[in-house]
């Protein structure tokens, strides 16, 4: 089987036959951020071995592809955001490629188009790296700019589970490592230098040199070098979309004052604070310098919001980040000065002005490497599409994509119900909205914000010239709701009701999907995830897949291994003989109601996923409109529509009632 190809036209997906096109579909996957086989965050390392690490593995092994792509595809998903990252390419030097990775992602790639599933590669970070809490980038790059990684967790300047997890005790949750306290890393020092020079090295350093190359230029190429080794590999695959710019991309100190603490949200800073140390530039730098710092301290109340709770004293022990004959670059381009044990800013707006004009990540960050990935990519394919993202909390500080997006970019941002992400509850009767602070009482009220939200990013996507597709690239729940109910209930027998809450939640957010007419890709698959609290992804805790092996407890059922299938599980429209113009799926009755106008000239009918799963006693299709050949396939739980005239048309499939 070989898909036909996908290109992007305007604010939509068209195939070779002029269908329009509906991705829906899933990450792949939670552990592709760590090493295989053992590299994940459950067990203890100190990065020593960082250069002859090997991904090839992540996802899965070559002989599991089958098995895990196949169950993908049966659940009705027809993309993957196919993860990797910089430092699975490029983890044993300078453009040092691991060829055996490339090929090992490229044959993952290639499975992929036999299960019928599109693919976007998706190179993942998450604040900056491995070493400093996340993923993504590789360990040498500290020690090519003057840092020492291994000095990070006793000055403060990184939270790592590694570092700060007791791994000897018997206790999945510990106070020195909250769960979900992973993203405060994006506002301590290590991040912050490295984002900055990321973005800003010909800005703020522009002495600072690396191989004949300002930092920032190093820096981004070599991500782009890496980049280019998949896309080299991968372009004449047809099932290859496009790729992912950055993933939720860190900020560094662009646009800051040099010593503004976030503590509240207002109108000049419309940041909603965050947990952990409210450190400012000026701070961070000092911190890496050796110097002692106490700042506020916000932890996170029971309401969810991060709120002053006393201060926290970072670098007692007076340690430097900076590796020996190695000096501080923004230091030395007279962003600040030490006397003594003090820090001073030479100037406040050192971050924020340069020539005479304020800068702006969004368009001196985010724009530039939006047009270089565009032509990186499109050396090899210049049909694929730009997954564009920016930071995870652009919505909420009123940042907007940049004007003049490279032609077919798609608005490819992140969208989670961030009371249910981070305190990993999910109470109907009793939901707080971390926007107005408010509890929400019933299903139909958070369901209805959940509507408001994407129809924003919607907004976010008319903003792109000529239009772009809006794709949720990602979105989902915790299955270790409430300190793992569900799994206790599996362990102890229970089939019925497990993952009620679960499936009430994602049923929202496609029914949310479903009324804005978006693409989607779910966070997400990991095939190594276990039911525990300790491990779950693999990765900090985290706990989002739709899969375990641990609910694999049935060989003769293919869908043995999923979570809450009925929550993602659902009839949609993958193929449209002509243009969408709505569709709805109710999760009670199981009826669908797709609306559309057809068009005859389009000589490829109408593909609709409908799945045994949700109707297990069969279903009744009907059609009204123009007339139409109607072909039902059980087996490939698929219905085809050719419509023989142009007009509109109404599509219903619901279950056949038992007692028929």
């Amino acid at each position: 089987m070989s898909l036909p190809r996908v290109r992007q036209e305007g604010a939509l997906f068209l195939d070779t036959l002029g269908r329009q096109v509906m991705l829906r579909g899933v990450n792949l996957g939670g552990d592709c951020k760590v090493p295989w086989p053992d590299g994940g965050t459950e067990n203890y390392s100190d990065f020593s071995d960082h250069e002859t690490v090997s991904f090839i593995g992540r996802p899965f092994p070559l002989e599991q592809a089958d098995d895990h792509l196949g169950r993908i595809a049966r659940w009705g998903f027809n993309t993957l955001r196919l993860l990797t990252t910089w430092e699975a390419v490029e983890h044993g030097g300078r453009g040092e490629y691991d060829e055996a990775y490339l090929d090992y992602f490229t044959e993952i790639c290639r499975r992929a188009n036999e299960h019928g599933l599109y693919v976007f590669v998706d190179f993942h970070q998450d604040v900056w790296s491995r070493m400093t809490g996340g993923d993504g980038a590789p360990g040498w790059l500290f020690g090519a700019v003057g840092l020492d990684f291994t000095k990070f967790d006793a000055a403060g300047a990184a939270h790592v589970m590694q570092a700060r997890y007791d791994y000897r005790r018997n206790e999945p949750r510990q106070d020195s490592y909250p769960q979900m306290s992973w993203g405060s890393n994006y506002r301590i020092s290590a991040n912050g230098i490295m984002w900055t020079l990321f973005w800003g090295g010909r800005y703020f350093t522009p002495q600072f040199q690396i191989d004949g190359r300002n930092v920032q230029d190093f820096l981004q190429g070599h991500y782009l070098g890496a980049m280019d080794q998949i896309a080299r590999r991968v372009r004449d695959l047809p099932n290859v979309l496009g790729f992912d710019t950055l993933n939720e991309p860190g900020l560094g100190w662009m646009g800051q004052e040099m010593s503004y603490r976030h503590i509240a949200a207002s109108e000049a800073h419309p940041d909603r604070p965050r947990i952990g140390p409210a450190l400012s530039p000026l701070d961070c730098l000092a911190v890496a310098r050796g110097l002692t710092v106490t700042a506020p301290l916000l932890t996170r109340a029971p309401s969810g919001a991060a709120v002053p709770t006393g201060t926290k004293t970072l670098n007692p022990g007076g340690i430097s980040i900076w590796k020996s004959g190695a000096e501080c670059p923004f230091g030395r381009a007279g962003a600040y000065v030490v006397n003594g044990a003090e820090a001073t800013a030479r100037d406040e707006d050192f971050f924020r002005v340069r020539n005479g004009r304020n800068l702006s990540i969004t368009a001196d960050g985010f724009k530039p490497l939006f047009d270089k990935v565009a032509s990186t990519i499109r050396a090899h394919q210049p049909e694929w599409s730009v997954f564009a993202e920016l930071d995870p909390f652009a919505r909420a500080s009123r940042r907007h994509f940049p004007d003049g997006m490279p032609e077919r970019s798609v608005n490819a941002g992140h969208w989670y119900d961030a009371a249910t992400l981070y305190l990993k509850r999910f109470d109907p009767t009793n939901h707080y909205n971390p926007i107005t602070g408010e509890t929400e009482g019933d299903l139909k009220t958070i369901g209805a914000r959940y509507s408001r939200d994407l129809g924003g990013m919607v907004e976010e996507s008319r903003r792109f010239p000529g239009g772009a597709p809006t794709l949720i690239g990602e979105f989902g729940i915790p299955f270790d709701l409430d300190e793992g109910a569900a799994y206790e209930l599996w362990a102890v027998g229970q089939r019925e009701h497990v993952w009620d809450s679960h499936i009430a939640a994602l049923s929202l957010m496609y029914d949310a999907l479903d009324e804005h007419g978006l693409h989607s890709t779910q966070w997400n698959y990991t095939a190594s995830n276990r039911n525990d609290l300790r491990i779950g992804d693999r990765w900090n805790q985290e706990d989002l897949s739709i899969f375990s092996v641990d609910q694999q407890d049935d060989a003769s059922d293919p869908d043995s291994g999923g979570r809450a299938i009925e929550g993602f599980c659902r009839p949609f429209a993958r193929r449209v003989q002509g243009r969408l113009h709505s569709v709805r799926f109710d999760n009670t009755t199981k009826q669908l109601t797709i609306s559309y106008d057809a068009d005859s000239a389009i000589r490829g009918a109408t593909e609709i996923y409908v799945p045994r799963r949700r109707y297990p006693t069969g279903f009744v299709t009907r059609f009204e409109g123009v007339p139409a050949d109607l072909k039902i396939f059980k087996n490939e739980q698929r219905v085809e529509i050719l419509a023989l005239a142009s007009g509109p048309v109404t599509l219903r499939i619901e279950p056949v009632r038992p007692d028929r």
